[in-house]
């Protein structure tokens, strides 16, 4: 490894070359990727707190029901999760995620979203 002076200090400042900076790279990476770890487990884990609110369901059930709308809709887990959070803001959620979601949560006890009409 070859040593430079950083300007304006006598401390001299590593160079890396070679196999330290492609570690340097990957370790980069990692911590990105670890950034957004830590992003989307708090919002699935807001949207677990919804579901567990407004579906009187457990946080493990909360899971389930995300997890399972996620796949019957075909969407990512994180972006089910994100929707239904702009939902709670904003009162948006698109029909057909709604529909996948009411039916979803029936099966872990009779549930009727806020703002959505009563059964025929």
């Amino acid at each position: 490894m070859t040593v430079n002076a950083r300007p304006g200090s006598s401390e001299p400042e590593p160079d890396p070359t070679g196999r330290e900076a492609e570690r340097i790279f990957q370790l980069e990476e990692e911590v990105a990727q670890l950034k957004e770890a830590v992003t989307s487990h708090a919002v699935v884990d807001q949207a677990i707190g919804m579901l567990m609110a407004l579906g009187h369901v457990t946080p493990d059930q909360g899971w389930e029901v995300l997890r399972e709308v996620s796949q019957r809709a075909n969407i990512k887990l994180r972006n089910v999760a994100e929707m239904m959070l702009v939902w709670g803001h904003q009162g948006d959620l698109p029909y057909d995620l709604r529909v996948i979601l009411e039916d979803t949560l029936d099966r872990y006890g009779p549930t009727r979203l806020p703002d959505h009409p009563p059964p025929r």
